[in-house]
C-alpha cells in the first residue's frame, strides 16, 4: 500500500464532471423504501449554491444533479437552478413528480433531463409502494412536462409489490411521452441509503419462490421489446436486468451478490442539504466532510480523509460497495455519458 502522502496526492481529483445536489431532506412522497419523509428538515440555500460556483468551474464540474428528499420542495429551487444554468451547468432534476405538473413549463426550461421515479403502473401498486394516492398525479406530471418540451425520463425500482408490471411499465413510460425508462433493484442492503434509521429491516425483495416469474419477465421483455433495447428506450441492457435478478438472488440468500464495477467516486460527489460531502448516494463522507461556510468543496473533496475513502472504495474494502444496487461506471471523457439520454450509449452504463 503507498505510503500516505502518496495515496493522498494518487486520489486527488482535480475534475469532478457530475456533482449531485440534495436540494432538501423534506419529501412529499411517503415511501417503504425511504425514511426521508420520516425526519428530514433541512434545505440547502441559494447562497449555499452561490459560494459553490468558483469551485465548480475549478473542477471543471458539467452536470449538476439536483435531488433529495424533494428537491421541487426547496423554496428556491427555481432561483438555484437559474443561478446554476447561468453558470454555463447542464442541470438535471431527480424527482417523485408529485408537483410536476404544477411546475412544468418552468422545469422544461431550466433541466436538461428530469427524471421522475414511478414505482407502480397502477393506482394501487403505486399507493402501496409510495404511501399516497397520487398514481394519476404524477403520470400527469410527466406528460406536462413531456409536453412543455422536457427530456423526461422514468426510473422504477422494483421490488416485491411491483415486478409483475415490468412490461407495463415500458408501455406507461411510452404513454406519457417519456424518453426512456430505467429499472433498479429496491436497496435493501444498505442501512445509511435514502435517510434510513439504523433499525431499518423491511422485507421488499421478490421471495425464493418469486425469482423464476420474475426470470421469465426478463425473458419475455427481451423477446418483446427487442427494438426498445436496440434504440435504448429501456436504458438498460439486457445483460445488466438480469444483474437485478441475480442482486434479489443474493439478498435471499440462494447466490452470490452480482460483481460490482464502479468508479462513481473518481468523477462524481454528493453534497447533501446540511452540506455534508460524500463520495456518492450509499456512503457516508468522512468525520469532518462538511464544507462549511464558505463552502470549499475542492479542499474537502481533496482532503486526506476524503481520498483514503475513495482509495477504500477503489480497493473493494468498504462492505457497501458489494451489496451495491447502482454501481455505476462512466467514460468521463465524453460529458454525455453524464446525462440519461434515449440511446444506445447507456445501455450498458
Amino acid at each position: 500500500m503507498l505510503p500516505a502522502s502518496e495515496l493522498h496526492s494518487a486520489m486527488a481529483l482535480t475534475r469532478l464532471p457530475l456533482v449531485t445536489l440534495y436540494l432538501s431532506e423534506r419529501c412529499n412522497s411517503r415511501c417503504v423504501s425511504c425514511d426521508y419523509w420520516r425526519h428530514g428538515t433541512e434545505d440547502m440555500d441559494l447562497a449555499a449554491v452561490r459560494r459553490l460556483l468558483p469551485d465548480l468551474a475549478r473542477l471543471r464540474t458539467e452536470v449538476v444533479l439536483l435531488s433529495g428528499g424533494e428537491p421541487l420542495l426547496n423554496p428556491q429551487w427555481i432561483e438555484i437552478a437559474e443561478t446554476l444554468r447561468a453558470a454555463g451547468l447542464k442541470l438535471w432534476l431527480l424527482s417523485s413528480g408529485l408537483s410536476l405538473a404544477k411546475h412544468a413549463r418552468r422545469a422544461a426550461a431550466l433541466f436538461d433531463t428530469i427524471t421522475v421515479s414511478l414505482d407502480g403502473t397502477t393506482r394501487d401498486t403505486y399507493t402501496a409502494i409510495r404511501g399516497l394516492d397520487a398514481f394519476d398525479k404524477v403520470c400527469e406530471g410527466i406528460r406536462a412536462a413531456a409536453q412543455a418540451g422536457a427530456r423526461v425520463t422514468v426510473r422504477v425500482t422494483l421490488q416485491h409489490a411491483n415486478f409483475r408490471e415490468l412490461p407495463r411499465f415500458v408501455e406507461l413510460a411510452r404513454e406519457c411521452g417519456a424518453r426512456q425508462v430505467s429499472f433498479l433493484a429496491v436497496d435493501v442492503a444498505n442501512p445509511h441509503a435514502f435517510g434510513r434509521e439504523a433499525d431499518f429491516t423491511r422485507d421488499l425483495a421478490p421471495t425464493t419462490e418469486e425469482l423464476a416469474e420474475f426470470s421469465q419477465l426478463l425473458a419475455a421483455l427481451e423477446r418483446e421489446h427487442a427494438e426498445d433495447f436496440r434504440r435504448g428506450f429501456i436504458a438498460e441492457s439486457p445483460g445488466k436486468l438480469r444483474r437485478l435478478l441475480q442482486y434479489f438472488a443474493a439478498v435471499r440468500g440462494v447466490a452470490a451478490y452480482p460483481p460490482v464495477r464502479c468508479n462513481a467516486p473518481q468523477h462524481s460527489a454528493v453534497i447533501d442539504a446540511r452540506g455534508q460531502l460524500r463520495p456518492c448516494f450509499f456512503i457516508p463522507g468522512t468525520p469532518h466532510a462538511a464544507l462549511g461556510e464558505r463552502g470549499e468543496l475542492d479542499a474537502t473533496l481533496n482532503a486526506r480523509e476524503m481520498a483514503a475513502l475513495r482509495a477504500d472504495i477503489q480497493r473493494g474494502a468498504r462492505a457497501e460497495c458489494a451489496t451495491c444496487v447502482c454501481p455505476l461506471w462512466r467514460d468521463v471523457a465524453t460529458a454525455a455519458t453524464l446525462l440519461p439520454a434515449p440511446s444506445a450509449a447507456l445501455r450498458g452504463a
